[in-house]
């Protein structure tokens, strides 16, 4: 780990430096066990808010001391750190990152390849200029209460920066190194004024650090129990990225310097406090959005013959009804996962009202209405995911139900063979018949789609190729009836509003979105030592615990507060 952490963080070229400085060029690029070592001692405050030990390590699963920001978190903090009005986008021009299973924040798949450190060098030149260029961005970054005195000044500027930038105070080495880059600023920019200077300088080798482009997570202490306690500064780090994706607030940072969060108790009460926060509702929506693959309401190709109603704009219109869906059933109810698959509250516009057959006058506007009970029964039920598992004229009955088993339920489904054709087309026949011809008994599909994907795909018969309700399909009458097996019992229902209730009820579906939000929480894949935890978490949830709830139990959680020691990994 420390080999792979050195390597890591030996990136920066300060071609702008020059020989003259190499010295310190190394010390804030890393690996001299000084400065830029994430092993060694960061000065943070001894304890955390875990005594771990016992029963408790069994929980722990390893994970990087190290995960580094997405271009996501890297947007955000960048506007907090510099206090800028609006992220400053210059992520969108940085090496893409790969997505490391449902959700943009794997550790696994965060990692600083060249190409992407030179991207962050070329913006910790470009914000740094940014700022020391502009009279106005510059004093909202300075302290108003800064020393006139030069040194005192230099010395008030890097301790206080440089404790946000890193998010935790600076050790006295560190503080050394960049008081002393700091004022090697005036040379390296020659004709500014010494203090944009200095900050100019100072921006730049801060926004490059291993500490700054990583969340390092070394632990207060020796391990206890078999784990390390994270300290109060980490966690306020860890916090501020679950709940507000971006860095801990002043006041966060001053709670953590004040040991406010030593204890679980004492976390999850200010967690608590972090969620009425707007930002929340961003991470929050975020996570659905992921899991729920919302990307995939847009560009749809839909026959104008059959459904005149679906324009092009719809796909911005169903996104957005799902994420007002979500953000009212978490926030405004209080719900959880039995509300988001049950609940037939919807807001729609005009474009949506008309496939939903909802009687009204409505505009571009969103609208919170009722949906009617015998069409309509949470998320599964609505149009975004209907219309994207759809093809341009037919239900898509198949990807409907692995989308249910993958996204819902957590099943395992085997990949699908290479030699899979699609479906034949059938002027006579129903999309069912015509699913089940080609996947059903007697043929090679048979073992996996009989069983998990057709049952499930079946239930959303009733819904056509944009999700309009019907109850006929080519002259026939719809047949959305089967059974699913769930609780170890196969369980029958009529349509998708019963299978939504019996979803609901499950307590796979529940173990399936705490093990998401697990692997949200940790940006990480969850492994055995998981499993209790979340094995918890999903009794909670469908004992009727909201979202919130699950969030809260998360953060207060020993996995969440501790580590497990470098060497044991």
């Amino acid at each position: 780990m420390f080999s792979l952490a050195c390597r890591l963080t030996s990136f920066p070229r300060w071609r702008r430096l020059g020989a003259g400085v190499g010295a310190a060029a190394l010390l804030l690029a890393g690996c001299t066990g000084a400065v830029g070592d994430p092993l060694a001692d960061d000065g943070v405050e001894p304890g955390g808010a875990v005594e771990p030990g016992g029963a408790a390590e069994a929980q722990v699963a390893e994970r990087s001391m190290f995960p580094r920001l997405s271009h996501a978190q890297w947007e955000n903090t960048v506007r907090d750190l510099l206090r800028l009005d609006d992220r400053p986008g210059l992520s969108a021009s940085f090496t893409s990152d790969p997505l490391g299973g449902v959700f943009d924040n794997n550790e696994a798949a965060l990692q600083v390849t060249p190409g992407l450190w030179g991207d962050y060098q070329r913006a910790a030149e470009e914000l740094a200029a940014m700022v020391a260029d502009d009279e106005g961005k510059l004093g909202r970054l300075l302290p108003a209460d800064l020393p006139a005195e030069p040194e005192a000044r230099a010395q008030a500027f890097i301790e206080r920066f440089g404790e946000r930038a890193f998010r935790r105070p600076l050790t006295d080495e560190e503080r050394a190194a960049y008081l002393a880059l700091f004022h090697r600023g005036a040379e390296l920019f020659a004709g500014e004024d010494p203090l944009a200077a200095g900050v100019r300088a100072a921006l730049e080798a801060f926004l490059q650090s291993p500490h700054f482009v990583y969340r390092v997570e070394v632990g207060a202490g020796p391990a206890k129990g078999g784990l390390i306690p994270l300290s109060g500064h980490e966690i306020a780090t860890k916090l501020a990225y679950l709940l507000w994706n971006t860095m801990p607030s002043d006041q966060l940072l001053a709670a953590a310097k004040a040991g406010e969060l030593s204890t679980p108790e004492a976390v999850r009460a200010y967690a608590e406090g972090m969620l009425e926060d707007p930002r929340s509702r961003e991470v929050v929506g975020a996570f659905h959005r992921q899991l729920y693959d919302y990307k995939m309401y847009h560009d749809l190709n839909k026959d104008p013959a059959l459904f005149p109603e679906f324009v092009p704009e719809m796909g911005d219109d169903m996104q957005r009804e799902a994420e007002r869906f979500v953000e009212h059933v978490v926030f405004d109810e209080g719900g959880g996962l039995t509300d988001l698959l049950t609940s037939r509250t919807a807001f729609v516009n005009d474009h949506l009202a008309a496939v939903y057959g909802v009687e009204g006058d409505f505009s571009n506007e969103f609208t919170k209405v009722e949906l009617n009970q015998a069409e309509r029964s949470g998320l599964l039920t609505r149009l975004g995911f209907l219309a994207a598992k759809a093809t341009a004229r037919q239900p898509d009955s198949i990807h409907r139900g692995v989308f249910v088993n993958l996204r819902i339920l957590c099943a395992a489904l085997p990949a699908p063979p290479d030699n899979a054709t699609a479906l034949p087309p059938g002027e006579k026949a129903t999309n069912r018949e015509r699913v089940e011809a080609h996947t059903g008994k007697g043929t090679c599909g048979a073992s996996c789609h009989g069983a998990l994907i057709n049952p499930a795909g079946f239930a959303f018969e009733r819904y056509d190729a944009i999700g309009k309700y019907r109850t006929t399909d080519n002259g026939a009458a719809v047949n959305s009836a089967d059974a699913y097996t769930l609780g170890g019992q196969p369980r029958s229902y009529a349509d998708a509003i019963e299978f939504s209730q019996l979803l609901a009820e499950s307590s796979e579906a529940h173990a399936c979105y705490a093990k998401r939000w697990v692997t949200f929480a940790e940006g990480r894949d969850v492994g055995a030592k998981d499993q209790a935890f979340i094995g918890e978490l999903a009794e909670a949830s469908r004992g009727g615990a909201s979202t919130k709830d699950l969030i809260l139990q998360i953060v207060s959680s020993t996995s969440f507060l501790a580590r497990v020691p470098a060497e044991a990994q």
